[in-house]
């Protein structure tokens, strides 16, 4: 069996380990800046392909003929693909025997696109899943081949649930590839009808607003943790969220209602900020930003 593995992030790290002994070429998203010194990093599934001792591709563009044809020469049984970031071309896909098979981060036709995990919580969804699916031309929109659900805890933040979606991937992918190597299993077709999209995250979304319902705004911070991640707004500058809480104690939108731990009123609710990260510094107990500040009940934010 020969597999071409495409994938970039980490939900697509447990999948590759479990197919290694299959996989010939491992393409990924090219390096890109991060940190503070923004050095150019790989992406964690080349940084899992090397230590793999796996081959590694990384195309701007993977549609480029020339990378399709390099593809076409390694005759696979079929292209698996998770978290890649790009989409494919119907020439590229056709390159190996069955096609190409998508592990997706959602119960499609539910949250097509780019941030699956990501807008569920930020919905405020109970439930998720993992879709195994023939790609086509469409963006996330070919035959399903199997469907794995999973409940989304109620304090359970993006970083969490795409750890566990990641395994159920994983566990999905090692039961059928037999299968989807020699073309042995059935398709069934998308409700497109009740098709939903999840685009890309805009650092705009990021911002918490008190004046907005504090259980939406425990959502957007679960759904944007660890990363992109979220932020309030105060007097001395933008105050990154780390570890926070829903609760039900309500008061005047933005102001202090514990600092113990520090709790912030928003509408219908509040949030406890156990772990803040003002600008410039590190991260710290929110309580302790908050005495830095002198802050007291009954203050604004």
């Amino acid at each position: 069996m020969k597999v071409v593995y495409f994938g970039t992030s980490d939900f697509a790290v447990p999948a590759l380990r479990a197919l290694a002994k299959h996989v010939v070429l491992v393409v990924s998203q090219p390096d890109r800046p991060s940190g503070r010194g923004m050095k150019l990093q790989p992406s964690p599934v080349k940084k899992a392909a090397e230590e793999l001792g796996l081959p590694t591709e990384t195309p701007e563009k993977a549609r480029d003929p020339e990378f399709v044809a390099k593809i076409a020469e390694l005759e696979a049984d079929v292209h698996v693909v998770a978290a890649y970031g790009q989409i494919l071309s119907v020439k590229l896909l056709e390159t190996a025997k069955n096609g190409g098979i998508n592990l997706h981060g959602s119960i499609l036709p539910q949250y097509r696109g780019a941030a699956p995990i990501q807008r569920s919580i930020l919905n405020g969804d109970h439930e998720t899943g993992v879709t195994l699916m023939q790609m086509d031309k469409g963006m996330d929109t070919g035959d399903m081949i199997d469907i794995q659900t999973t409940e989304i805890g109620k304090d359970e933040t993006y970083g969490e649930l795409q750890t566990r979606l990641a395994e159920i991937a994983k566990g999905q992918i090692e039961t059928w590839i037999e299968r989807l190597a020699t073309g042995d299993y059935t398709r069934n077709p998308q409700d497109h009808d009740r098709a939903t999209y999840a685009n890309k995250i805009d650092r705009a979304e990021t911002e918490l607003d008190p004046g907005r319902d504090a259980q939406a705004e425990y959502n957007r911070f679960r759904a944007f943790t660890p990363a992109p991640s979220v932020f309030l707004t105060t007097e001395t500058g933008r105050l990154k969220i780390k570890e926070a809480r829903h609760c039900a104690e309500q008061g005047e939108k933005g102001t202090v209602l514990a600092l113990n731990p520090l709790t912030v009123a928003f509408t219908n609710g509040s949030l406890e900020l156990h772990s803040v990260q003002p600008e410039g510094k590190p991260a710290m107990p929110g309580h302790a930003w908050a005495a830095g500040r002198r802050l007291s009940v009954g203050d604004h934010i």
